[in-house]
């Protein structure tokens, strides 16, 4: 147990308390020097390495109890012997543990007892196969009288929290650890919830960590590990992350230690990532040639003698995978619904061999903008969605959310919305991607995000792809009747030929792209106009300049389209500028936040859903400057972008202030004639 420099600490008394009442609830509890779960030894032995900590930064105190299911919960308790030093929030009421850089707070973590115990949660979380901790922290001092007065804060961290914990409660002493009230305790545990706001203030600093990770990762390997190609690291990635999910009671996942560095045949730390891959990929039941091939392009890279060639008494390979898993391992883990490969891929595009005109062909699709193009073609539980190139996956990864949120709010048995889950999963999401390397990250992608990866083809959605199912009903069509897409701009049309393939496939339903807007003013003329011939264009939208701030500086609209009704003359097209989506954007790499939502961004995007779907009558926040309702010529293919048109004619009114404005120009001459001397 840590002692402070001087004698005078109090902590040592706290912890006597502390120790007395676990002893007094019979709960065998044991202190840091004692084992008691190797597992988590294990787990904060190799956190507190990494971070070059020692002995000394461990839990003062650390059980492991079960309740009446059966499930095993960590209780790692903190003492500090001062007051006012039980706990430290942020702004927003969290446990501060990170700088505004997305470090370590150190200072709060080393200082606050309940920033120290939660801290020690996340390693947990990180590090081994515990979901659900309870992070203790206790402080105490002793009044004028003698008397040791203490504070208890008493936190859930669980990866239904993002590890952020959450208060369980106001609590005295730790009898509420003793068995007869554990089970009471676990059912107020298990019944906290977090609002969807507070959820999305989590989800968004957890992005930022991610982001920050990804920077500190990718440069490590780029300096300090020779010899891996461009694609050997996106493979390096998706292989050290597959192999690390695991599944319970099935497949455990890999860890560091698993591997030994061997050279002997047969057991090189890259033969046991594949076995541990192939394990995994067999539990989860995907398609037989989905499975060789995923193993196929994995192999090249992880059985490759340099990477497997031992120095020091480690191999490049090992030293990569815990890189991996020490930076990226909290996030993944912790089940974050996000485009957690994009976001990779997004960092290390820049890798991949593309030349510069290639690079607007790979730029990811923002999170938010994705569920914004699935919100406009109207995605739900029955939907059956495509994306004809699908890059990192970004896009069937919003539309999968999308549908399993309206599938959980519509039905009401679970059996039922099991089944549904599982179908949305395998047969309701079809993507392509032709480029190898991006397509690995689409299956990764949609392998951490719940695994809808069954029908992510690596096929020329142009020229090799005929509409059907890529594995299981072969011989079915996909029956899309959803379409979303953000297309290499190189492609023809700006990308619109895409769009006129997956269009022409299609008997129902809508589609929404976002694409260079130069593609409705003239460089997609003729496919515009074939397009037209068959399908109704319902709005066209705006989007800001700076969208891609950083990667690409294209001007984008999105078109939002009804699928098999052709576009008639007097149809009436919503075009709204949305260049204010109430989003401000940098492009500094030092910032913590490169995005900030400064005037009402997220009412800003449901309000343009409403006004695509249900026109004028929903405007709110905008004006109508910024929304316009008219026609297009289906036979010219370059009015798409229009704008609000302005009234040149003069009127009355015009007229009259005119004559005001000269009227009162000639009094104010007449009475500066008459104040000038001498006139």
């Amino acid at each position: 147990m840590r002692r402070k420099k001087t004698i005078q600490s109090i902590e040592p008394n706290i912890a006597d308390l502390a120790n007395s009442w676990l002893k007094k609830y019979k709960l065998g509890y044991k202190l840091e020097q004692e084992s008691i779960n190797n597992e988590i030894d294990q787990a904060l032995s190799d956190y507190f390495s990494k971070n070059g900590g020692t002995g000394a930064n461990r839990p003062d105190a650390k059980l492991l109890l079960q309740d009446k299911n059966l499930n095993y919960f960590p209780i790692l308790i903190e003492y500090k012997g001062y007051k006012d030093k039980l706990v430290k929030f942020n702004n927003d009421g969290q446990v501060e543990n990170k700088t505004v850089k997305n470090d370590p707070n150190f200072k709060n973590i080393n200082s606050y007892a309940v920033n120290g115990a939660v801290h020690y949660a996340n390693a947990l979380l990180h590090h081994t196969s515990y979901t659900d901790i309870i992070a203790i922290g206790m402080t105490g001092h002793k009044d004028e009288t003698g008397k040791i007065q203490h504070e208890i804060g008493v936190f859930y961290v669980s990866k239904s929290n993002l590890g952020a914990g959450q208060k369980v409660g106001e609590f005295s002493d730790f009898s509420f650890l003793a068995p007869k009230n554990f089970d009471i305790f676990i059912e107020k545990v298990k019944s906290l919830s977090l609002s969807q706001e507070e959820l999305d203030k989590l989800k968004e600093q957890r992005e930022r960590e991610i982001d920050h990770s990804l920077v500190k990762l990718n440069n490590d390997i780029y300096q300090n590990e020779k010899g891996l190609g461009e694609n050997d690291r996106v493979y390096l990635v998706a292989a050290s992350i597959i192999a690390t999910i695991g599944i319970p009671g099935k497949v455990s996942p890999l860890e560091k230690s698993d591997l030994k560095s061997s050279t002997e045949k047969g057991d090189t730390d890259g033969e046991i990532i594949v076995r541990k891959i192939q394990a995994f990929l067999d539990e989860r039941e995907l398609p037989k040639e989905k499975k060789e091939l995923i193993i196929r392009t994995l192999q090249n890279t992880l059985t490759t003698e340099n990477i497997n060639k031992v120095e020091n008494g480690e191999s490049q390979l090992k030293r990569v995978f815990t890189k991996i898993v020490d930076d990226l391992g909290i996030y993944y883990k912790i089940g974050l619904t996000t485009d957690f490969t994009g976001k990779l891929f997004n960092e290390m595009y820049g890798w991949l061999g593309f030349t510069q005109d290639k690079l607007n062909d790979v730029v990811l699709t923002p999170s938010y903008v994705a569920t914004f193009l699935v919100k406009l073609a109207r995605v739900n539980k029955d939907s059956y969605v495509w994306d004809f190139a699908t890059g990192s996956a970004g896009l069937l990864v919003a539309a999968m959310n999308e549908m399993l949120i309206d599938a959980k709010n519509n039905i009401k048995s679970s059996e039922q919305l099991t089944q549904k889950e599982i179908k949305i999963k395998a047969e309701q999401l079809l993507g392509l991607e032709l480029l190898s390397s991006v397509y690995m990250l689409a299956i990764l992608n949609m392998i951490l995000m719940g695994d809808g990866s069954s029908n992510i083809l690596n096929k020329d959605s142009i020229k090799d792809f005929e509409g059907n199912y890529g594995f299981g009903e072969k011989d079915s069509k996909f029956p899309a009747d959803a379409f979303i897409l953000n297309p290499p701009y190189s492609a023809q049309g700006n990308g619109m030929n895409f769009v006129e393939k997956a269009l022409n496939m299609m008997n129902k339903g809508y589609a929404a792209i976002i694409i260079q807007n130069s593609a409705g003013t003239g460089k997609a003329k003729d496919y515009n106009k074939r397009i037209l011939e068959k399908h109704t264009l319902l709005a066209s939208i705006k989007m800001p300049i700076d969208l891609f701030i950083g990667k690409s500086s294209v001007q984008t609209n999105i078109y939002v389209f009804k699928v098999n009704e052709k576009h008639h003359p007097d149809d009436m097209v919503k075009f709204i500028d949305f260049s204010n989506d109430g989003y401000t954007r940098t492009n500094r790499k030092k910032s913590s936040n490169n995005l900030k939502d400064t005037d009402r961004a997220k009412e800003r995007y449901e309000e343009v859903v409403n006004l695509v779907r249900f026109g004028k009558n929903k405007l709110n926040i905008f004006t109508e400057q910024e929304y316009y309702e008219g026609t297009i010529d289906p036979k010219n293919g370059a009015d798409w972008n229009q704008t609000v048109p302005i009234d040149t004619k003069p009127t009355f009114d015009d007229f009259r202030k005119t004559v005001a404005d000269y009227l009162a120009w000639e009094v104010d001459q007449l009475l500066k004639k008459e104040d000038t001397p001498g006139k």
